[in-house]
């Protein structure tokens, strides 16, 4: 495999990962507020949703979009993408935004099924599993299109993605909760480093710019907002007062 293709297998390998924890939270609540069958049920039916988009969508891009134009547009796509995840997981990261807290989404979840009694069949535990998956996922989809169909690995692209959420389905099958000591923010800012920098490596090979050493390039991209990200963490810590002292 090229470097470009190993990078792109881990971003969306994390980027899935991450969406699935949250995914998977809501689903364990609604399976136990509202019954395992309709949860597992809405779940499943979410993934046929969004893997048929993948089919459908995908395809026609990797097959009739000059390669070029995708992987501008695309790039563009994922600068944004990307830059937005940094910023939360920057933001996160200096004490400016609470991490993100997959037992407190489960417990309030699960109070807000508990109010009526469960069905056999349960439409609500169905409709939450379903929606919770599927909006989920749509960011996953989201990932696979761009990095799969920009670098006409959309097959990679989905089996990374495939991948992760069997990974984080099987864990949360044995360990029978949330995955809530999952470092999540750590995953996000590592994604994001890896999307912006694909970003910026797709953007201008669409452009016709010859980036030096071709694809391992890429490498020297991720590094450089490794470095970049670190230093803007250290200084919304040290130059800008954190959320609790705001407060006070």
């Amino acid at each position: 495999m090229t470097t470009s293709s190993v990078v792109l297998a881990l971003a969306v390998f994390g980027a899935s990962a991450v969406e699935m924890v949250e995914a998977l939270t809501i689903v364990l609540a609604a399976g136990v507020s509202r019954g395992w069958r309709s949860a597992f049920e809405g779940a499943a039916a979410a993934i046929v949703v969004l893997a048929v988009l993948v089919g459908v969508v995908g395809l026609p891009l990797v097959r009739l979009v000059p390669l070029n134009t995708l992987r501008v547009v695309i790039g563009g796509l994922l600068l944004v993408l990307g830059l937005n995840w940094l910023r939360k997981a920057i933001l996160r990261a200096s004490g400016h935004k609470a991490l993100h807290d997959e037992n407190a989404i489960y417990a309030e979840t699960v109070s807000s099924l508990s109010g009526s009694p469960a069905a056999r069949r349960d439409a609500v535990g169905f409709t939450v599993a379903f929606k919770g998956v599927f909006l989920e996922g749509v960011e996953v989809v989201l990932i696979v299109l761009t990095l799969g169909s920009s670098s006409r690995h959309l097959a990679l692209a989905a089996v990374s993605a495939a991948a992760a959420v069997v990974v984080v389905g099987t864990v949360g099958a044995i360990v029978g909760r949330q995955l809530s000591e999952v470092p999540e923010n750590t995953m996000k800012m590592g994604v994001g480093i890896m999307l912006t920098s694909f970003g910026v490596f797709w953007v201008g090979e669409g452009a016709g710019l010859r980036w030096p050493g071709s694809d391992l390039f890429l490498l020297a991209l991720v590094g450089l907002f490794v470095v970049t990200t670190a230093g803007a963490v250290q200084l919304m810590r040290s130059a800008l007062p954190s959320a609790a002292e705001r407060a006070a």
